[in-house]
């Protein structure tokens, strides 16, 4: 994360890593063979940290509807803002978020944060096989308020006006 903060996510090699870490090129090998293992690292930690800060902020929230609204909210403001998660876009490779968009990984990260919120899924009326499709909507509709964003940016109460009015009607529709 030094390094990338330092070069800039076109810029740094592995050879940048093992100068920085005081460490020989192999052994950076022996962990990453190539920047792309290396962004998916570095991505997966800022993960992490991202679905702590998000559980923590949602944590007092157990209205599905507004639970929901407000993660895709904080989601769609902050991806764009956090360096760590953006390496894909910022570094040409927009293509690979698109695709990964609704990948297996990206599923489970939005599984975490469901598992994790104070909404009680179940008795708000979402089986599994439901909350995946939830989920699965809201990444998509992420990616396209990332990669595509409205003009002008919708953000704040308008963000959350917008959400209300179009994906918490399919929410509340299953917990109604």
């Amino acid at each position: 994360m030094r390094v990338v903060d330092r070069r800039g996510p076109d810029a740094f090699t592995l050879a940048d890593v093992a100068n920085d870490l005081g460490i020989t090129r192999p052994t950076v090998y022996r962990y990453f063979t190539s920047t792309e293992d290396l962004f998916a690292a570095v991505g997966q930690t800022a993960v992490e940290v991202f679905v702590d800060d998000i559980t923590g902020h949602l944590s007092a929230i157990t209205d599905p509807v507004e639970w929901t609204v407000e993660a895709t909210a904080m989601g769609i403001e902050r991806v764009p803002n956090e360096r760590y998660l953006t390496l894909l876009l910022v570094s040409g490779r927009s293509e690979q978020f698109t695709r990964g968009i609704t990948s297996e990984p990206a599923m489970e990260v939005g599984r975490e944060l469901f598992k994790r919120s104070s909404v009680d899924w179940s008795s708000a009326g979402f089986d599994p096989e439901e909350l995946d499709e939830l989920i699965e909507l809201l990444l998509r509709v992420l990616q396209s308020m990332v990669v595509d964003p409205p003009q002008p940016t919708r953000t704040g109460g308008d963000l959350r006006r917008y959400l209300r009015r179009w994906i918490a009607p399919a929410v509340a529709e299953r917990s109604g």
